[in-house]
């Protein structure tokens, strides 16, 4: 997904095969366990399917990183299906590149999914991301 400043990160769902091209050189995988080791530096955020991140402080931080990361490296975003987790994580790194919290969601629904943020507590959860500094 092409975020605002025009950075790109793939989005994708783990339970598909990796996607051609070259792989990422950095990754952040949103699961509800730990996944397994994979080729490339990993960050790991416990996020349950449907529901929002463990721990928000955490996920602000991986999030910050990936998006930091990005302007120089080939940065993914993961979750077993590829919408949910993955389409909220999205989202929040369109809030920290600059998108209005409110106009976040259906960003990552044009650029990314359109069912990407599936619950109302994931939308929330965007719309909450830019609150919190």
């Amino acid at each position: 997904m092409r975020l605002p400043s025009g950075l790109l990160v793939r989005g994708r769902g783990l339970r598909r095969p990796l996607p051609a091209g070259p792989a990422p050189s950095f990754a952040v995988h949103l699961l509800g366990k730990e996944p397994p080791p994979v080729a490339w530096e990993a960050r790991f955020l416990r996020w349950p399917d449907f529901r929002l991140p463990s721990d928000r402080r955490q996920a602000r931080d991986v999030l910050a990183e990936a998006l930091e990361r990005a302007a120089g490296e080939r940065v993914e975003i993961a979750c077993g299906g590829g919408r949910g987790r993955t389409g909220t994580a999205l989202a929040c790194l369109a809030v920290l590149d600059g998108a209005p919290p409110d106009e976040a969601v259906a960003y990552t629904r044009r650029h990314y999914h359109p069912r990407a943020v599936e619950t109302p507590w994931q939308k929330r959860f965007v719309l909450r991301f830019g609150d919190e500094a």
